[in-house]
């Protein structure tokens, strides 16, 4: 092969990647489906799969595969769905089940665990004290190829810009340790999910997109019926989010409407909005 052909191949390859890299695959928190997936596990991701999730980010829940990662894998692959991520305490990543944990995990093919919550987070200091630990399990983590990421809740984001526990935490990780953002608990804690995506760039690797509204108002919260700026947040985790994981989570089922038939809704809100913007 000569250079320009080489070149070109290069380019090719290059403008691919840019491409995969602004398209962010779309999964669903299987939080969001709490009840109905311990009713018929199986059935509830199946029906995920056929609603066009590209994946699926696990919240402690594996129904009858709890005992059995390969057979989870399998299960997946057989309904087009991939692992995004994990949510888990710290205590799932302690000494003695480390290594059971992420054998668990990357056997799913799973690279994104996540810390779901933790009292530290509530306050600067206990934020700090979080982001040691934080730090320790990114290198470790890193040797499997895995990688640690936090998700905040309202608290992380109390105080002023700049200095929320959020940023302690964003300030005192490693880049490669993600910062997985609520949007729907930044907008209840009166902040802006935008700004807070582009002030840390490269660190929203998986993103958690939930329709909620600030204290004292009020709406229906569903991507597309409520106040989000959802186009500009889309395009901000595209750009500069470094974002490989739009999760869509529901915590509210408003007027009597079914779990997953209200994850549909918000699924299909936000899929309006991304056909409405121009393609990266």
């Amino acid at each position: 092969m000569n250079l320009s052909h080489l070149t070109a191949l290069l380019a090719t390859i290059g403008a691919a990647m840019t491409v995969q890299a602004a398209q962010p695959r779309l999964g669903v928190q299987l939080w969001s489906v709490k009840d109905e997936i311990k009713q018929d596990f199986e059935g509830t991701l199946a029906k995920i799969g056929k609603l066009g999730f590209q994946g699926v980010e696990f919240a402690g829940e594996f129904g009858p595969y709890k005992d059995n990662p390969a057979g989870l894998k399998a299960f997946l692959d057989k309904n087009r769905l991939q692992c995004a991520g994990a949510h888990m305490h710290f205590d799932a990543l302690a000494d003695a089940r480390f290594e059971a944990t992420t054998a668990f995990y990357k056997t799913l093919g799973c690279t994104n665990l996540v810390i779901s919550m933790d009292a530290r987070g509530k306050t600067t200091a206990g934020s700090a004290e979080m982001s040691r630990e934080l730090t320790a399990l990114s290198g470790r983590l890193a040797g499997k190829g895995m990688r640690i990421g936090y998700h905040n809740h309202s608290e992380e984001f109390a105080g002023a810009v700049g200095s929320t526990p959020w940023d302690v935490i964003a300030q005192n990780t490693p880049k490669a340790s993600i910062m997985q953002q609520d949007v729907g608990w930044t907008t209840y804690a009166g902040k802006d999910p935008v700004a807070y995506v582009k002030k840390y760039p490269g660190r929203t690797v998986t993103t958690h997109f939930k329709a909620k509204f600030a204290e004292g108002s009020s709406g229906t919260p569903i991507i597309g019926q409520d106040r989000t700026d959802w186009a500009g947040l889309t395009r901000a985790v595209r750009q500069e989010g470094g974002t490989d994981w739009i999760i869509i989570e529901q915590e509210e089922y408003p007027n009597g409407m079914g779990q997953l038939e209200t994850v549909a809704a918000s699924l299909k809100g936000l899929q309006a909005v991304i056909a409405k913007l121009p393609a990266q």
